[in-house]
């Protein structure tokens, strides 16, 4: 009688001989067994195409906490910046449910610069299967603001005529009601009896009458900005100031000095050129703009002192005139007409940035003079042949002058953000200090 291990041995051994001689189903099997490692590599393919997309938002994430950050270097000390850092941070990563780590933060306020480092890890999903249950993510940043450089900024004041308007149509009103004219110009044109009472000219009566003039607000633009260097440098050691007027020429009112008292007292002196005191009678852009490149020069890197980067905030109302131009003669009124960008170019090319506050030439088409020139067509003052202008493509040539002259000072500026358009009192005082915070607030990632 055989044994029933003898029986289970032999039959366990012919089965499997048996399952060796059979090829019908090895395809099958080799499936089988393949399965798990296909699966492994799809899996662990979209598990690092995850973290990788985590990891890119993390980056972000760091680089935004930091950017927002940097701009209180020269105003809170260490800790409150830090603390920024952490807190903007974990906003940003709130949806992570804490899955990031922020690390060491490090504040170079000598060089003016921020570092930190975050970490993490994205769990897995089929690459659980063999042992890895998450994958660490580590991310740096570092960021530096050419605010924290040595820098000179260039206040320049378009003191022409046409600055002489009166700051808001209740004033203008009144001008025109008084003596005919919302222009308070000092271009004699006989007196000006108002009330019983003689002026010499508009500008004597708009004085006495306690009419604030557009002149005026662009003091208090450019009083705005040196407030703003002093929050930004404290200690007076990297940031430079200097007052220039253009007009029939550009005039140095002061060269940059780290005093922004001496840049106030300058402000308000009726004498020094920077008000409507003492206000130009044209505006020869042609002219003041490449004087004015040879005033700033060229700029550095702003490692050093005396490699400054240079800052130009430009406030102006962008038209080319003079007082004997304002006429219907076609051939004389069309010299009246936008600033050509191109004589904005050279301080560009120098590495000058140049900023743009655009105050805004106000229709008035009631008056005669306003629609023979800044309200006549860009076609009519053939400014490509006059003053060399490329219009910009797409812009036909039946828009006003007034209509353009957006368009050719934002082409004067070095880039859209830095070219604002105002024209009340308020817009105009804070256009200027925002031009100046948006280029302290372009901070270089350096890592």
């Amino acid at each position: 009688m055989v044994s029933l291990s003898r029986f289970m041995g032999s039959f366990v051994c012919g089965a499997l001989s048996r399952f060796a001689r059979d090829r019908r189903g090895n395809v099958s099997v080799i499936v089988v067994f393949s399965i798990l490692p296909m699966l492994i590599c799809v899996g662990g393919g979209l598990d690092v195409v995850r973290t990788y997309n985590v990891r890119v938002k993390m980056q972000a994430d760091l680089d935004a906490a930091l950017v927002a950050a940097v701009r209180e270097l020269g105003t809170s000390d260490e800790a409150k910046i830090q603390t920024k850092v952490r807190q903007w941070f974990e906003a940003q990563t709130a949806a992570n449910d804490g899955a990031y780590t922020l690390g060491a933060i490090t504040i170079d306020k000598a060089n003016q610069s921020i570092s930190a480092k975050a970490s993490g890890s994205v769990g897995t999903s089929l690459m659980s299967l063999i042992n890895v249950d998450e994958l660490p993510i580590d991310v740096r940043a570092s960021v530096r603001g050419p605010s924290t450089s040595y820098l000179n900024v260039y206040i320049v004041v378009d003191n022409s005529p046409s600055m002489l308007l009166a700051a808001t149509k209740a004033e203008q009103d009144r001008m025109q009601a008084k003596i005919g004219c919302a222009f308070a110009c000092h271009t004699p044109e006989g007196t000006r009896t108002v009330d019983g009472i003689t002026f010499s000219d508009n500008y004597t009566y708009s004085q006495a009458a306690g009419i604030r003039l557009r002149s005026d607000v662009a003091v208090d633009a450019a009083t705005k900005v040196i407030d703003l260097i002093d929050v930004a440098d404290k200690e007076h050691r990297a940031i430079k100031v200097g007052l220039y007027t253009v007009g029939d020429a550009a005039k140095q009112v002061l060269a940059p000095t780290f005093s922004t008292a001496t840049a106030r007292t300058k402000l308000k002196s009726k004498t020094d050129g920077m008000n409507g005191a003492t206000a130009s009678t044209a505006t020869y852009f042609d002219k003041s703009l490449p004087q004015l490149q040879d005033f700033v020069g060229t700029a550095g890197d702003g490692k050093t002192a005396d490699q400054p980067l240079k800052l130009v905030l430009f406030l102006t109302d962008g038209v080319q005139s003079q007082r004997e131009w304002v006429s219907t003669n076609r051939w004389i009124g069309r010299q009246v007409a936008p600033l050509n960008p191109a004589w904005c170019a050279g301080m560009k090319t120098n590495k000058a940035t140049l900023g743009v506050l655009y105050t805004e030439y106000l229709p008035m088409t009631w008056d005669w003079g306003y629609n023979a020139t800044v309200g006549n067509s860009m076609a009519a003052a053939d400014w490509n042949a006059v003053y060399g202008g490329v219009m910009r493509s797409g812009v036909r040539g039946s828009t006003t002058r007034q209509a353009y002259l957006p368009y050719a000072l934002e082409d004067c500026s070095s880039s859209k953000d830095l070219f604002i358009s105002a024209a009340s009192p308020t817009a105009i005082t804070t256009g200027l200090a925002k031009i100046f915070n948006t280029y302290l607030g372009t901070v270089r990632l350096t890592q």
